[in-house]
């Protein structure tokens, strides 16, 4: 009796350790962001019992493969990819060469627990020209990930085709497509023009990555944490950041930008705009730089949308920052609101998410 006792206080010491993890809110100041990661994104080795089952146990025996284009034990990543069984249950580790990889890549549902590890000071860089016109919008993606539990590490990943001109049909070219559940993204740089991420389904963290493009460059139904993440617009005339495709007030899902910095060319850039009827979309501690348009959030084609969008700002700063001239359906969010934002539960990460690996 005693000793049931004892296994069901610990329990539930677990379970109220995981969900404080899931609480505890990214701090305000900058310098503290490190030990927040540090401390809610914890080794394996000090997690053990309370991630996924299957998380931890494909953790346990990590398989590493290298790709190098100029020869290796692979010179393509699709060759790499291949390797992974189908129904894979262990974590494989593609080591990337520095260089070119010019090839279309997609990691299908069937082999999860992929991480594409490339040299911080050396990125490989995946490339490849796919439109709309050729592929589909969201099939043109260089990177399509349809996969659980994926990773990416000091990684660029390019669309090369060229900037729409806004008269070529089809010319959308996606950078990645992330459809895969419980994805992290760490030092990595995404590069297109209209549509550069679709941040399609599923929960995903980004942190101290770079994104790079002009209209809806984010976008997509994913619910997802940026964190320390660069938001680079360029181009000219009507530049949007973030699409999300929320179709109804139920719908958990959105994007949350904490402690990201949002540059650019030109003036005018919109922070979000209701590509569905129900986005959310919340930056807070963002820096805005003089690019972005003092209205903020681009004006809604349907006047109903201004009843069901949900924009958030709090406590950003710099000189595209000022609320004076916002549109009227942004949402002036509070400390308390602003909170369910600010934390991993945002995208259960408490049960997924770990630190990059170090090899």
């Amino acid at each position: 009796m005693g000793y049931t006792i004892l296994l069901a206080m610990l329990v539930v010491f677990v379970s109220r350790m995981v969900w404080a993890d899931d609480v505890t809110p990214i701090p305000e100041d900058k310098p503290g962001v490190t030990q927040w990661f540090n401390t809610n994104v914890a080794p394996l080795s000090a997690r053990k019992g309370t991630l996924d089952p299957a998380l931890e146990a494909a953790e346990a025996s990590p398989r590493t493969i290298t790709v190098n284009p100029k020869g290796g034990e692979f010179k393509t990543l699709t060759e790499a990819l291949k390797s992974v069984p189908a129904g894979n249950t262990k974590r494989v580790i593609i080591k990337m060469a520095p260089g070119e990889y010019r090839e279309k890549v997609t990691i299908d549902k069937d082999k999860p627990f992929i991480t594409l590890l490339g040299q911080r000071n050396a990125m490989p860089i995946i490339s490849f020209d796919g439109t709309a016109a050729k592929y589909g919008t969201v099939d043109s993606a260089t990177l399509i990930i349809l996969s659980d539990y994926f990773m990416a590490v000091n990684i660029v990943v390019r669309n090369t085709a060229p900037m729409p001109d806004g008269k070529t049909k089809g010319a959308q070219a996606l950078s990645m497509r992330i459809s895969g559940n419980k994805a992290a993204f760490y030092r990595c740089r995404f590069y297109g023009f209209q549509d550069t991420v679709c941040d399609d389904t599923g929960n995903h963290f980004f942190k101290s990555c770079y994104i790079e493009g002009t209209f809806d460059f984010i976008f997509g139904s994913g619910t997802s944490l940026y964190l320390k993440t660069r938001l680079h617009v360029v181009g000219n005339g009507i530049r949007v950041i973030a699409a999300h495709a929320g179709k109804s007030a139920d719908e958990r899902s959105g994007y949350a930008f904490v402690h990201c910095k949002i540059t650019g060319t030109g003036g005018g850039i919109y922070l979000g705009r209701a590509w569905m009827s129900h986005p959310k979309v919340v930056y807070a501690y963002t820096k805005m730089t003089s690019v972005v348009n003092p209205t903020g959030w681009h004006e809604n084609k349907l006047p109903a949308h201004d009843k069901t969008v949900f924009y958030g700002e709090y406590k950003c700063f710099g000189p595209g920052s000022h609320q004076a001239k916002r549109v009227p359906f942004t949402q002036d969010i509070d400390t308390t609101e602003a909170k369910r934002f600010l934390s991993l539960g945002y995208i259960q990460g408490s049960k997924w998410l770990l630190p990059p690996p170090t090899l």
